[in-house]
């Protein structure tokens, strides 16, 4: 294999981890996303994970049901830290070496972030897991994948998505005439309000020029393709947006 990238970010969405039954956490589904993760860092790429934390809790949803905010966002940090520590396991038993940080300090299962740390810990070879978003409530996990890529330099900031190929000028499931984008630009993307993360991710990646790639994580080795540069989903970046 020869990589595109050198360093990436991945964010996985919680929901990912729970598959397609009624598991919170499917075994399965950990170790299809763990065997694509080892082969890439086999080939020589530094791989930083972001871990969702919606198959467990979810901040707004509690919050709506008449939960403080803060508090409900705080409780999604740590089902977080528990789906790291489950990739982590799935991880080391195919002998991949792992590191879970954390934003909020849990210093009996893992290391505080550290920025300056972990980028040691990638020049080692070792796959970086970051759990707790960014330590911070009303943000989300969104937002702590496009800060930690920023902050550790990677090339390209990869969005697993749960049964979503890509980004489309409208919702496909509703109307089968949607359009799936080939490129899209930052812009257009926060101006026509695309659902493809939150504004304040968006707007950070744009103003740091990282370029994001969308895509399906459920699809045929789409974790390698993705990392290797393959032509796969959406990709954004700054210029013109083009149809696929």
């Amino acid at each position: 294999m020869e990589p595109r990238y050198k360093r990436v970010t991945l964010k996985l969405s919680g929901e990912a981890f729970g598959g397609e039954g009624a598991q919170v956490i499917d075994a399965v589904v950990l170790r299809r996303i763990s065997d694509q993760v080892k082969r890439v860092v086999d080939a020589g790429v530094q791989v930083t994970c972001v871990i969702g934390g919606g198959n467990i809790w979810r901040g707004a949803a509690a919050a709506a049901r008449g939960m403080d905010r803060a508090t409900a966002d705080y409780a999604g940090m740590l089902a977080t830290v528990i789906n790291a520590l489950a990739l982590q396991d799935a991880l080391e038993q195919i002998g991949a070496d792992v590191r879970t940080q954390t934003a909020l300090p849990v210093q009996s299962v893992a290391e505080p972030y550290i920025r300056r740390r972990a980028i040691r810990h990638l020049e080692k070879g070792r796959v970086v897991l970051f759990a707790a978003g960014t330590g911070n409530p009303y943000m989300t996990t969104d937002t702590a994948a496009a800060l930690r890529a920023v902050e550790i330099d990677a090339d390209v900031l990869l969005m697993a998505k749960n049964g979503v190929d890509g980004v489309y000028d409208s919702d496909p499931r509703t109307h089968p005439s949607a359009r799936k984008y080939a490129t899209l630009s930052y812009l257009d993307a926060i101006n026509q309000r695309l659902e493809v993360m939150d504004s304040t991710a968006l707007s950070l990646c744009m103003d740091n020029a990282l370029p994001i790639v969308v895509f399906d994580l459920g699809a045929e080795d789409s974790i390698v393709r993705a990392m290797l540069g393959e032509p796969l989903g959406t990709l954004l970046r700054p210029g013109a947006s083009a149809f696929a």
